[in-house]
C-alpha cells in the first residue's frame, strides 16, 4: 500500500517537472519570436541566465494558475459565458505579467497585448503536455474510462448503482505457464497476481493436449472440442490445403467445425464478449476475433475494435506514446543481447520491434479497454486473450529478462481491470488463465545446422539445398498486423504443395508433421520404407528428435524411438521407451492425436532434456510450444475461492475438460450458457454467434 503511494507520489512529482520543462523551452522560444517579450535585460545576458529566467517565469506561471486560477473562475461563474471566455485571455495574460514580476532578478518584461499571447500559448502547450503524460498513467486512464461509462448509463437512464448475479472475467496471459507464473510471482514482477493468490484466488495446473499451442487450446477452450487439430498447421490431402490456426480462414472453418461437432455455439452464447481471441465462443460482441477478420459487416469484422479505439483521440495518444517507446526498447535489448553475446539467440531485425510493439502494446491497449467497457456495460461473460508475453518469449526466450519485463507491465493491465471492476454496474469474478506455457531451447537448425525439411529431403535422397529457407514462425501477433493492413497471408512452407510434390514438412513450435500428397490416405511405416528406406532411421537415430508416430499394417500405429525402439500405441506408456522423460500424459495425448482423421503421415517431437527443461523448436523460436516437453504442456489456471474446484482430485487434462469446467462456472455465477438444440442447426459455412 505504501509503495504505490510512493509510486503514485513520483509519478505526480515526474509529470510536474515534465510540463515545468518544457514550458520553460516554451517560454525561451516565444521571447525569440516576439521582440515585445524579453527574458534579459537591455545590455544582454549569457545563454545559462536566459534560461534560468525563463526557468522562474515558467515556474511562477504554472503555480499562480494552479493556485489563482480555480478560484478566479468560481468567482466569475455568474458571468455569461461570452464574456467570460473573454475574460479568460485578459486573466491568463494579467497571471503572465505578474509571474514576470516575480522573476528573483527582474529581467522578464513583456506588454500586456504580447502577455495575453504568451500566456495562451504556454497554458495549450502545458496541457498538450500533461494530457500526453497522463494518458500513459494507469490510474489516471481508468478513472477517465469509469467517468466515461457513468456518464453513457446516465444518458442512457441505466441503473447506476451496483448489484445483480455476478459477471465472470476469463482473462488468457498467452504463453504464461504455471512454472512461469510462479517465478514472476516469486521475484515480485506480478504483485496484482501475488495479491490474489494470496487471499481471494487458488491456482491450479492443467495439462495441454500434444498440440499445446492457442489454436487447440482456445478452440477447445472455447468451443468445447479440438478434435482434429494436430497441430498449428498441417495438410489436408482430400483438398490440398494447408491449415494454419492463424489465418482467418482457417480459424473460421476450425470454428465452424467445433460447432458441428458439439451442436454448441460456444462458452460465450449468452451476453458474452470475446477480445483478442483465435475464435469468438458464440459471442456477440467481437473485438480483434480472428475468425471474423473475413467479414465486411460493421458489427463483426475483427478491425472494428481497432477503429473504436483509436477514435478516441486521448486512447491514439497513451498507445502511440508507449508503441514508439517499446519499438525502442525492443532495438536497445536486442543490441544488448548481440553485444553480450546472449545464447541461444535469434535474429529480431526487420519489422519485428514493430510487430513485438504491436502485440505488446497495441493489442493490449485495444484489449484492456474492450474488457473494461465490457465490464461498465455489465455483460455477464468475457474472455479476453493478452499475447505479449507468447511473443517477446518467443524472440527472446521465456525465461529471459526481457519477457519477465512483459509480466511486469501485464501485470500492471490486470491492476488497471481490477480497478475498473469496482465501479462496474454489477460484481465480476476475475479468472485467470493460460493456454500453454512456453520450453526454452536452442532452434533445431541452430544446433544441428539444418532444418527438419533439409533432414527429411535427405532421407528420401532428394537434393538438399545448400541454404535452408528461414521456417516461418506462428506468432498471433503477425498474423493481427496481417489482418489490420489487409495485407494477405505470406507465401512459403505454408503454400499448398503440388499434387504427385515433394513432400510437405511444417513446423508447429517442437513438433514436426511430415506428409506425403501422393500417398492417399495416411501412408504407413511398411509403404514408407519400402519407398524411402532411409528415412525413418535418419529420424528416429538423429539426437534432436525423440519420437515419431505413424501408422503400422502390423500394429495400426507405432511410436518409434532412437536405437531401433518400436512400441505399438495401445502399448505406450507414461516415461518409458520412446516417452520417457515426458511425464504424465504423453502416452494418451498421443493417442488420442493418432485418431485424428488428418494426424500427419509421420508426427514428429523434438528432443526433450528434463534436467534443463530445453527442447528444440522446427522453426526461428528459442521459446516454443506446440508439442511435448517441459513447461510448454502445464498451464495454469488462476480462479476466485468462491467458485467451485475445477476437480475433486487429480489434475485438468486438456483443453475440452477446462471448457466444462468454465461452463459450469457460468452456472455457478447464474450466467449460464444455452447451447444450441437440435431445433437449431449449424448451416454449412456459419457458426451462430461466431463466425462464417
Amino acid at each position: 500500500m505504501a509503495a504505490g503511494r510512493w509510486r503514485r507520489a513520483g509519478s505526480a512529482l515526474f509529470r510536474v517537472i515534465v510540463v515545468w520543462a518544457v514550458s520553460t523551452l516554451t517560454m525561451l522560444a516565444l521571447a525569440g519570436i516576439l521582440p515585445d517579450f524579453r527574458l534579459e535585460s537591455a545590455r544582454g545576458d549569457s545563454a545559462t541566465t536566459v534560461a534560468i529566467t525563463a526557468g522562474w517565469g515558467a515556474a511562477a506561471f504554472g503555480l499562480l494558475s494552479a493556485l489563482v486560477w480555480p478560484v478566479v473562475v468560481r468567482a466569475l461563474l455568474l458571468v455569461p459565458a461570452l464574456v467570460l471566455g473573454l475574460l479568460v485571455f485578459f486573466l491568463n495574460g494579467s497571471l503572465l505579467l505578474v509571474a514576470l514580476d516575480l522573476i528573483p532578478n527582474g529581467r522578464g518584461t513583456s506588454n500586456p497585448e504580447t502577455a495575453v499571447v504568451v500566456a495562451a500559448v504556454m497554458s495549450a502547450v502545458a496541457s498538450a503536455t500533461s494530457t500526453g503524460l497522463a494518458v500513459r498513467d494507469d490510474e489516471a486512464y481508468r478513472r477517465r474510462l469509469s467517468r466515461l461509462a457513468s456518464r453513457r448509463r446516465r444518458r442512457s437512464g441505466a441503473d447506476t448503482g451496483r448489484g445483480g448475479p455476478h459477471g465472470t472475467v476469463f482473462l488468457q496471459l498467452d504463453g504464461v505457464g504455471h512454472a512461469a507464473l510462479l517465478r514472476a510471482v516469486h521475484e515480485g514482477l506480478m504483485p496484482t497476481v501475488a495479491g490474489w493468490m494470496g487471499s481471494t484466488h487458488r491456482l491450479h495446473s492443467w495439462r495441454t493436449d500434444w498440440s499445446s499451442q492457442t489454436g487447440a487450446s482456445q478452440l477447445g477452450i472455447l468451443h468445447g472440442s479440438n478434435h482434429d487439430v494436430p497441430a498449428f498447421r498441417w495438410y489436408e490431402k482430400e483438398t490440398g490445403d494447408v491449415m494454419v490456426c492463424n489465418r482467418p480462414a482457417s480459424a473460421a472453418e476450425l470454428q465452424r467445425r467445433a460447432a458441428g461437432r458439439t451442436g454448441d455455439a460456444g462458452l460465450l452464447t449468452v451476453d458474452g464478449a470475446s477480445r483478442g481471441n483465435l475464435f469468438s465462443g458464440g459471442a456477440d460482441e467481437l473485438a480483434l476475433v480472428l475468425s471474423v477478420a473475413a467479414r465486411r459487416d460493421r458489427d463483426h469484422r475483427s478491425r472494428a475494435g481497432y477503429f473504436a479505439y483509436f477514435s478516441d483521440p486521448a486512447n491514439a495518444v497513451r498507445t502511440a506514446i508507449s508503441f514508439f517507446a517499446e519499438v525502442g526498447r525492443e532495438i536497445g535489448q536486442s543490441t544488448r543481447a548481440r553485444a553480450r553475446q546472449v545464447e541461444p539467440r535469434i535474429k529480431r531485425g526487420g519489422l519485428y520491434p514493430f510487430i513485438r510493439a504491436f502485440a505488446t502494446v497495441v493489442e493490449r491497449d485495444v484489449v484492456v479497454s474492450a474488457v473494461i467497457g465490457d465490464m461498465f456495460a455489465g455483460r455477464t461473460a468475457v474472455y479476453a486473450d493478452l499475447v505479449a508475453y507468447d511473443e517477446v518469449a518467443h524472440h527472446s526466450g521465456p525465461h529471459s529478462r526481457d519477457a519477465a519485463k512483459v509480466l511486469a507491465r501485464l501485470d500492471r493491465s490486470l491492476a488497471l481491470m481490477a480497478k475498473a471492476e469496482e465501479h462496474a454496474p454489477r460484481p465480476y469474478r476475475i479468472v485467470l488463465l493460460s493456454d500453454h506455457g512456453q520450453s526454452p531451447g536452442q532452434t533445431f537448425e541452430g544446433a544441428y545446422g539444418l532444418t527438419l525439411k533439409d533432414l527429411v529431403r535427405a532421407g528420401c535422397g532428394l537434393p538438399v539445398p545448400r541454404r535452408a529457407q528461414r521456417t516461418r514462425s506462428g506468432s498471433e501477433a503477425r498474423a493481427a498486423v496481417r489482418v489490420v493492413l489487409h495485407r494477405p497471408a505470406p507465401a512459403g512452407d505454408e503454400t499448398p504443395p503440388d499434387p504427385g510434390s515433394d513432400p510437405v514438412v511444417l513446423a508447429s513450435g517442437n513438433l514436426g508433421l511430415i506428409s506425403f500428397p501422393d500417398a492417399p490416405g495416411r501412408i504407413t511405416r511398411e509403404e514408407l520404407d519400402r519407398r524411402h528406406p532411409a528415412l525413418l532411421p535418419t529420424l528416429a537415430n538423429h539426437p534432436g528428435i525423440a519420437f515419431l508416430l505413424l501408422a503400422s499394417e502390423e500394429h495400426g500405429s507405432v511410436v518409434l524411438g532412437a536405437g531401433g525402439a518400436e512400441v505399438p500405441v495401445a502399448l505406450l506408456a507414461d516415461g518409458e521407451g520412446p516417452l520417457a522423460g515426458f511425464g504424465p500424459g504423453a502416452a494418451d495425448a498421443v493417442r488420442r492425436t493418432d485418431t485424428f482423421p488428418h494426424v500427419a503421415d509421420v508426427m514428429v517431437n523434438s528432443m526433450y532434456d528434463p534436467e534443463t527443461g530445453t527442447v528444440h523448436a522446427f522453426e526461428g523460436q528459442i521459446g516454443s510450444h506446440g508439442g511435448l516437453g517441459g513447461e510448454q504442456s502445464v498451464p495454469f489456471l488462476l480462479t476466485p475461492l468462491d467458485l467451485s474446484a475445477p476437480l475433486d482430485e487429480g489434475q485438468l487434462t486438456g483443453a475440452e475438460q477446462v471448457h466444462r469446467v468454465l461452463r459450469r462456472w457460468l452456472t455457478e455465477c447464474r450466467g449460464p450458457e444455452v447451447p444450441l438444440g437440435p431445433s437449431v442447426p449449424v448451416p454449412d459455412g456459419t457458426v451462430p454467434g461466431g463466425a462464417a
